[in-house]
């Protein structure tokens, strides 16, 4: 997994797109991107407000959630550390669709809305990476849709973990991840309880192990298609 960068220059040098910068774009980019830590429990950013940066995960885990009007929950995804979010709504100028909620204490870089612009202005390879990016997003997001009407909890488990890999939206370097029970709990909608009875299975299946304080993938291409 990616260590904790010091400064935000050795987090930009773990990216998968500021290393395809030219040394002026990579400079402006590093004056202009500030740095926010966020308790465990607090927001990242919130439902509904104007959406003025693009945001990255420097350290930390989150959750990107939205709040029914009846009240319930929904949570879309995991973002760990080298995730970048919220491009779709600066491309779009929209208010912001969902909260983004940090389970354990979490740092991030904010990208300011005219930099991210003058990037797409001038950078063919961000481009070609935020298209990937939301290629990647909609793909998760599609197969969220399918696996939240799945009444097993070992799939919807199972799915979420796989997501914490994608290449693109959470760019590990390896395939363990330091992350508590309860984590996975609230990133899949469901108990701790329910959690460590789905990883007993997936464990039992040869798709991971469940290590002290965190997991191993031992086989991550089975764990995107358990139970399908």
């Amino acid at each position: 997994m990616i260590t904790e960068p010091c400064t935000i220059a050795a987090f930009l040098d773990r990216t998968l797109w500021a290393p395809s910068l030219t040394p002026q774009q990579r400079e402006r980019v590093g004056n202009e991107l500030s740095e926010r830590v966020v308790p465990a429990g607090g927001f990242g950013c919130r439902k509904a407000e104007p959406v003025d940066h693009w945001i990255g995960v420097m350290s930390g885990l989150l959750k990107m959630s939205s709040v029914s009007p009846e009240g319930k929950t929904v949570t879309f995804t995991g973002m760990g550390p080298g995730g970048w979010f919220g491009e779709g709504s600066l491309l779009k100028t929209e208010t912001r669709k969902y909260d983004v909620v940090a389970l354990r204490e979490s740092r991030l870089a904010y990208m300011p809305r005219a930099t991210f612009t003058w990037l797409l202005d001038t950078s063919i390879a961000f481009n070609r990476f935020l298209l990937m990016q939301l290629n990647e997003r909609l793909g998760l997001f599609i197969s969220l849709v399918e696996y939240d009407r799945m009444l097993d909890p070992d799939m919807r488990v199972a799915r979420c973990l796989a997501a914490l890999f994608n290449p693109y939206l959470n760019p590990h370097s390896g395939l363990q991840l330091q992350i508590s029970q309860e984590e996975i709990g609230y990133l899949c909608g469901t108990s701790r309880q329910r959690a460590n009875q789905a990883l007993q299975v997936l464990e039992k299946d040869g798709l991971l192990s469940v290590d002290y304080g965190g997991i191993t993938i031992l086989n991550l291409a089975g764990l995107r298609v358990f139970g399908g």
